[in-house]
């Protein structure tokens, strides 16, 4: 849950964020619109949700999705999602909802305050447990892709790293899941360099710079 347009903001007022893509070659991404305080989308009130399809094809990370929120003067809510590369885009209205009593607001706020510290832990805890993930993914793929470029005990202490942080992955420790994910990254950079390096000389063989 990330907040775009803070509680008590004067009206008309807009705002924008830049979010990615989680697979290579994805091509939806669901956005969904929540009103609340708390930093995890089930403990706030699902407003709309939409999909902004025909993203093209693209390596994980690559795509970049500017989700954007304008409120108008009279409260209504237009959530647009483009993709800026290739222009694709996709927008929603919301109009006020009225459904919401000023106790059940005041519930909210102070939901908000007494869960703040384990609120963050929580989110700090997903937010460390997919980067592991998304990690994982794009070492394993690297792998499958390069295997007759690494030394047989690079592909050892590779598969070693990538055991210690997938069980890491099932702990509630986010520390732990983030040591693990950085000695990954240290045990992949070297040779990971070198297989670029190795693409990059074949690309420019017999070129001229």
């Amino acid at each position: 849950m990330d907040v775009l347009i803070p509680r008590n903001s004067k009206i008309p007022c807009g705002a924008a964020r830049q979010y990615t893509t989680h697979q290579d070659g994805q091509s939806d991404m669901r956005i969904t619109v929540f009103q609340g305080e708390r930093d995890l989308v089930k403990d706030n009130r699902k407003l709309a949700s939409f999909s902004l399809r025909g993203i093209p094809g693209m390596p994980a990370g690559f795509a970049k999705v500017e989700v954007s929120f304008t409120i108008n003067a009279d409260g209504i809510l237009s959530v647009k999602a483009k993709e800026l590369r290739s222009g694709v885009a996709q927008e929603i209205e919301v109009k006020p909802q009225y459904g919401i009593s000023s106790e059940e607001i005041e519930k909210m706020l102070l939901e908000s305050i007494t869960h703040a510290k384990s609120d963050m832990v929580e989110r700090a805890l997903v937010e460390a447990r997919t980067e592991g993930e998304q990690i994982l993914s794009v070492t394993e793929k690297f792998i499958q892709k390069n295997t007759t470029l690494l030394s047989a005990e690079e592909l050892t202490a590779t598969a070693a790293a990538m055991q210690a942080l997938q069980l890491s992955l099932t702990m509630a420790d986010k520390d732990l899941i983030q040591r693990k994910t950085e000695e990954l990254n240290e045990v992949t950079r070297p040779f990971a360099e070198r297989v670029m390096d190795v693409a990059v000389k074949g690309a420019l063989q017999g070129k001229s710079i």
